[in-house]
């Protein structure tokens, strides 16, 4: 019997457990009575970096294989049109807010380059908890769009959303990551709801019933990495926030202690959670000030990260052709293949899990942006002879490192019998090494030419975010966001 089975066999909840007690309605406070005035002037700076990242990838998104079958599927359903109340980024289209959000969600998550929780307790993996901007951002942009709100009202909705979703990663047992729940969408819901119920300006007692429903529809399961339905599983949560707070609104009945109850969320999808990790800790600190949200450099799983850094670093420094290479050991600790799960990918979203590839590419390319991720270049007879070469797995040293990392050691054994070494913790755009604003602007200009967006417009929305405090309605960013 595997210990999952023995969980369930001899598991009886106690239904009258009290921890955590008001639990949700903490939750429905913070997001109805904080105010943008209480936000700090570096979680705006750092907020800015992850918005306009989200603009970008949604972008690049609106072309990807997965964005094209998203807008097909919502123009056969007849719900898109030039009255709807919210843009898809990257189209002609507009949508009602919910199908806007999950459009837009599969858009920033499609490529797999959006920003990155990182863990703060030493039994969680780090970087292994949501992608906070790819649920949040798509529901808080449509409301704010339907409703006509301005930047500020915007980045409020979008940071109370992102710290209610990343508190609830952080308290929930590890086993709901572990066991094969993908907390993106299922702590997402609760970020788009949340963000949602702040720009509807709900009251208390709809808010709690709005955060009861999305619980209810909160799903996903790795198991999907390296497939499309992994982005889809963005679009689904952010489109169940919005769904949830509009059920609520109605009057549709629900709970109100959704997340502390023992028939609740945290006991069904994790089996138990941290009540210290988020009972008084929204906003103490914000998640974006401490431990931080990484931005990727690369569009694959973030757990690459450290290791592409550096990697690309030793190419460089040595100058290191891929005719010289003999075969490259990467060894991590024992939860990074745990996700990394494609060790001969065949596709582009395959390669984004793979360790190998991201080894490869560089190895070959000196570069690994969105133009190497695609199926042609990943199935090509060098790319899959380079692939054959690197040889990933456990390695005790970043074993004993703790999972609070993302350590990788890389050996690179050339053909002459040398052996360039390397080892890294952390990868650029981490709180480590972040991103600057400019940096960011970087990668957006990049996402926005492999859609082929007019320069003029991306310059716009880089200066746009950049002052976003100041633009008084929202529809200036979104008309330069569709074409």
């Amino acid at each position: 019997m595997s210990e999952l089975q023995g969980d369930i066999k001899h598991y009886t909840p106690d239904i009258h457990s009290k921890k955590g007690e008001g639990l949700t309605r903490e939750v429905a406070g913070f997001v109805l009575e904080t105010a943008y005035d209480a936000l700090p002037d570096r979680l705006i700076d750092l907020g800015k970096k992850s918005i306009l990242d989200g603009f970008g990838l949604a972008l690049s998104g609106s072309v990807a294989e997965s964005g094209r079958i998203v807008q097909d599927y919502l123009h056969a359903q007849g719900v898109t049109g030039p009255e709807g109340a919210a843009t898809l980024i990257g189209t002609r289209m507009r949508a009602p807010a919910r199908f806007a959000a999950f459009a837009n969600g599969v858009g920033i998550h499609a490529d797999d380059f959006d920003d990155t929780q990182l863990a703060v307790g030493p039994d969680r993996v780090y970087g292994l908890l949501t992608h906070p901007t790819a649920p949040c951002l798509p529901a808080a942009l449509a409301i704010a769009e339907q409703r006509n709100g301005s930047g500020k009202d915007f980045m409020l909705a979008y940071h109370l959303g992102v710290e209610v979703e990343t508190k609830i990663a952080e308290a929930i047992s590890p086993r709901h990551y572990q066991h094969g729940f993908h907390a993106t969408a299922t702590c997402g819901t609760f970020a788009a709801a949340a963000a949602a119920a702040r720009l509807q300006r709900l009251d208390t007692d709809t808010t709690l019933r709005a955060l009861a429903i999305a619980a209810s529809q909160s799903a996903g399961l790795r198991e999907n990495f390296g497939t499309m339905t992994k982005p889809f599983h963005a679009g689904r949560s952010s489109e169940s926030g919005v769904v949830a707070v509009d059920f609520a609104r109605a009057g549709w009945t629900a709970t109100d202690r959704i997340l502390e109850s023992p028939r609740g969320f945290f006991q069904a999808h994790g089996g138990g959670y941290d009540l210290e990790a988020i009972a008084g800790k929204l906003g103490e600190p914000w998640t974006f000030v401490d431990p931080g949200v990484s931005i990727k450099p690369n569009p694959s799983g973030s757990l690459t990260h450290p290791g592409m850094t550096r990697m690309l670093e030793l190419i460089l420094e040595h100058d290191i052709k891929a005719e010289e290479v003999d075969h490259v050991d990467v060894g991590t600790n024992h939860n990074m293949p745990n996700a990394l799960i494609h060790h001969r990918p065949v596709n582009e979203l395959q390669a984004k899990f793979s360790m190998e590839f991201c080894m490869a590419i560089l190895l070959l390319e000196r570069r690994g942006g969105l133009p190497e991720f695609t199926d042609e270049v990943v199935n090509r007879e060098d790319v899959q002879a380079m692939i054959g070469k690197i040889h990933f797995g456990v390695h005790p040293e970043a074993e004993a490192a703790g999972y609070d990392k993302m350590t990788t050691i890389i050996d690179i054994h050339l053909k002459d019998g040398r052996t360039v070494s390397g080892r890294a913790d952390f990868g650029k755009g981490s709180p480590a090494n972040p991103m600057s604003y400019d940096e960011a602007a970087d990668k957006f200009r990049g996402c926005a030419e492999f859609a082929g967006w007019d320069p003029s417009r991306t310059e716009a929305l880089v200066e746009q975010v950049r002052h976003l405090e100041d633009v008084t309605s929202i529809t200036e960013l979104t008309q330069l966001l569709a074409r």
